[in-house]
C-alpha cells in the first residue's frame, strides 16, 4: 500500500517486531496468491478484509458452510527439516476436507501465521504451500495474517492455522439420516499420516534431525519425508462424485481415527462394520505400531490407517462411486457396510 514506505517504528523494532518485514513478506507472497484466483476473487490482498463475490445462480437456498483448523505439531517436523513449502497444503486440507463432508464447495480460504520472528522468505514459502492447497481445492486465497510474537516463541518457530467458507444449495446438502443397514462404505486412500496424531508420532520415533534423516526401505523414503507428506485434498474428486452418485454421508478421518470420526456421520441405531482385512494400511502405520508397541485399537482411534475419507452409498451405487473416484485419480475400494447396532464402529477380525 502507498503509505507503507513511511511505516517504521524503531522502538517497536527494538522490542522484536519489524513491521517492514511484514510488508516484504506480503510482496513475496503475492505471486503465490495469484495462482489461486477464481471467478469470485476480488483483489484485496493488503486490505483490511478479504473480498469474494459468490455465484448464486441456480441456487434456491444458498447455505454457507465454514471450517477452521490448524496443522498441529506436524509443524515440528517441518521446522526440524527446515522444509516449509508443503505444510500449508495440510492447513488447507484440514479445513476444506471437512467442508465437503456436508456436500459444500469451498469458495475461499484465509490463513493465520504466528511466528517468533518474521523472516519474509520463509513466510512466503509457507504461504506458497497454502496457495498450492487452495489450487488443489479450487478455492481462492483472499487474505490472511502474519503476526510476530517475540518472547512468545523462539525466533525460528511458527504456528499455522486457517479457515475456509464453502457454499451449497440447501436441498443438496448431504442427508446422513437417510443411511440404513446395508449401505456400503467406500474408502478413499490417504497419502500418509496426514496432519493428526503427531504428538504420538514424535514420541514414538523420538523425533530429531538424525532420526528424520533415516531411510526406511518399507517407506521408500526417509522418515522425515514420509511424515511430511502433505494431507491429500479430496475436494475435486468428491465434488465430481456428488454430481454422479447419490452420496448419503461422508466422514473425514482425522484426529480420533475411525472410532471418533465415522460415528459423527451416522444416524442413531446404525453402526459401521468394517472387516479388518479390508483396510489397506499404509507402511508408515505398521512402522508406527511396531516401533511404539501401540495396541491396534489405539492405532484405529488415533490415525487414519491409510483411509483419509469414507463415503456412504446405497449398495447399487457402490460400483459407480468407486469408478468415479478412480477416474479422478483416487484409490477407492469397499471398506465395509452399515448395520443395525449402537456400537458406532465395529472392526472385525
Amino acid at each position: 500500500m502507498a503509505n507503507e514506505k513511511n511505516s517504521f517504528s524503531e522502538s517497536y523494532a527494538k522490542a522484536g517486531v519489524d513491521v517492514t518485514a511484514g510488508y516484504k513478506a506480503v510482496e513475496l507472497m503475492k505471486k503465490h496468491v495469484a495462482r489461486t484466483v477464481t471467478a469470485g476473487s476480488i483483489d484485496s490482498i493488503g486490505g483490511f478484509g478479504g473480498l469474494f463475490l459468490p455465484d448464486l445462480k441456480g441456487m434456491e437456498e444458498p447455505v454457507l458452510v465454514s471450517g477452521t483448523d490448524g496443522v498441529g505439531t506436524k509443524l515440528k517436523i517441518a521446522m526440524l527439516m527446515d522444509k516449509h513449502n508443503t505444510i500449508g497444503i495440510d492447513c488447507v486440507a484440514m479445513c476444506v476436507n471437512d467442508v465437503i463432508c456436508c456436500g459444500a464447495k469451498p469458495l475461499f480460504f484465509l490463513d493465520y501465521i504466528a511466528c517468533g520472528k518474521n523472516y519474509p522468505e520463509k513466510i512466503a514459502t509457507i504461504v506458497g504451500g497454502v496457495a498450492e492447497g487452495c489450487v488443489q481445492a479450487g478455492c481462492a486465497l483472499i487474505g490472511g495474517e502474519t503476526a510476530e510474537h517475540p518472547g512468545m516463541m523462539p525466533d525460528d518457530e511458527y504456528d499455522l492455522a486457517g479457515f475456509t467458507v464453502g457454499i451449497a444449495d440447501r436441498k443438496k446438502l448431504l442427508q446422513p439420516d437417510s443411511q440404513k443397514a446395508g449401505d456400503v462404505l467406500i474408502a478413499i486412500a490417504s497419502s500418509g499420516v496426514h496432519s493428526n496424531g503427531f504428538s504420538l508420532v514424535r514420541k514414538v520415533f523420538n523425533v530429531n534431525e538424525q532420526n528424520l534423516a533415516r531411510h526406511y526401505a518399507d517407506l521408500g523414503s526417509t522418515l522425515g519425508d514420509a511424515l511430511l507428506t502433505p494431507t491429500r485434498i479430496y475436494v475435486k474428486p468428491v465434488l465430481s462424485l456428488l454430481e454422479k452418485v447419490n452420496v448419503k454421508a461422508i466422514s473425514h478421518i482425522t484426529g480420533g481415527g475411525f472410532y471418533e470420526n465415522i460415528p459423527r456421520s451416522l444416524p442413531d441405531g446404525i453402526s459401521a462394520r468394517i472387516p479388518r482385512s479390508n483396510v489397506q494400511v499404509l507402511p508408515i502405520f505398521d512402522l508406527l505400531a511396531e516401533t511404539g508397541k501401540i495396541p491396534e485399537r489405539d492405532m484405529f482411534n488415533t490415525f487414519n490407517m491409510g483411509v483419509g475419507m469414507i463415503v456412504s452409498v446405497a449398495p447399487e451405487d457402490a460400483d459407480a462411486a468407486i469408478a468415479s473416484l478412480t477416474a479422478s485419480g483416487e484409490k477407492a475400494y469397499v471398506l465395509g457396510e452399515l448395520v443395525e447396532s449402537s456400537e458406532g464402529v465395529i472392526i472385525e477380525g
